[in-house]
């Protein structure tokens, strides 16, 4: 039972909200390239494949950044107790289990198209050497951006297999989605990291957070205005984007405090609900 409980706390399968955001891109990416008037066995098909891949490369991605990360991590307060950085389980063993998982999560990949399977396959590098960004550059949290919002693309090829101008405007707006909530979840570790030396956009922007935070959100509301304008969504689409880029621009910015670490990680994980609700909105504007 206790290598379970290791297992589980390594993969962070306790903590959904890191494996949502990477699964909700993909979602979007289906949804923008489905067509809702065929039959809808596939695309719940799809969304479940994604879904599934998601869960298991976001656990792989955990081990890997703890290993690679396993000296700073015994520095910081909140992640001091990670398994790797506590000697809980072997660097070894730990690194098998993300084997592992990579071979589950290609089993998922398997069943979409060759061009789905080939896009995934090159964008592997990205997912692995995340880690080592925050020692050379201060924006680690773009790196972040460019992988977490490939599934957009994926999903666009899941159904066309080929890439358009709508997946590429989408996925370039929602890279600043995730360096805006990153850098706010950032501010938790911002002391520590600065006495470790690693970098981040929250030590880069600590000065102005807001105001870079609100640039973010604001190329990202452009990038979802511009597909509703090319894709031909009615007014409805319009009118219900409103909700999430009020929570984005109020709650998020407006509301932000740097200095309490329990509003950042609430605010970081609201994003979960900024994920589906934009969802909804897309399939709306398919819809409707």
């Amino acid at each position: 039972m206790s290598h379970i409980n290791t297992f589980i706390e390594l993969t962070r399968l306790k903590k959904p909200i890191g494996f949502m955001l990477l699964f909700w891109p993909c979602a979007w990416g289906l949804t923008i390239a489905y067509d809702f008037e065929s039959n809808m066995q596939i695309y719940i098909y799809y969304i479940l494949l994604f879904f599934s891949g998601a869960v298991l490369m976001r656990s792989a991605g955990c081990i890997v950044n703890d290993i690679i990360d396993k000296d700073f991590d015994k520095k910081v307060e909140r992640t001091k107790n990670r398994p790797i950085a506590s000697g809980k389980i072997s660097v070894k063993i730990a690194a098998l289990y993300s084997i592992l998982l990579c071979l589950l999560a290609f089993m998922i990949l398997i069943n979409f198209n060759l061009t789905t399977i080939l896009l995934a396959m090159v964008s592997m590098p990205l997912a692995f050497t995340y880690p080592f960004m925050k020692r050379f550059t201060y924006w680690p949290q773009f790196y972040l951006g460019l992988t977490f919002n490939y599934g957009i693309i994926l999903g666009w090829t899941s159904i066309y297999g080929n890439i358009n101008i709508e997946p590429i405007i989408l996925y370039l707006g929602a890279i600043f989605w995730t360096l805006g909530y990153d850098t706010i979840y950032g501010f938790q570790d911002i002391k520590d990291d600065e006495i470790i030396g690693v970098k981040s956009a929250s030590i880069k922007f600590k000065n102005s957070p807001k105001i870079f935070i609100f640039f973010c959100y604001l190329l990202f509301s452009i990038s979802l205005i511009l597909i509703g304008i090319l894709m031909s969504f009615s007014k409805i689409y319009f009118l219900t984007l409103t909700i999430p880029l009020a929570h984005l621009f109020y709650y998020q910015t407006y509301k932000f405090n740097k200095n309490k670490k329990s509003l950042c990680l609430n605010i970081f994980k609201s994003n979960n609900y900024i994920g589906a609700f934009f969802l909804i909105c897309l399939v709306i504007g398919k819809i409707f």
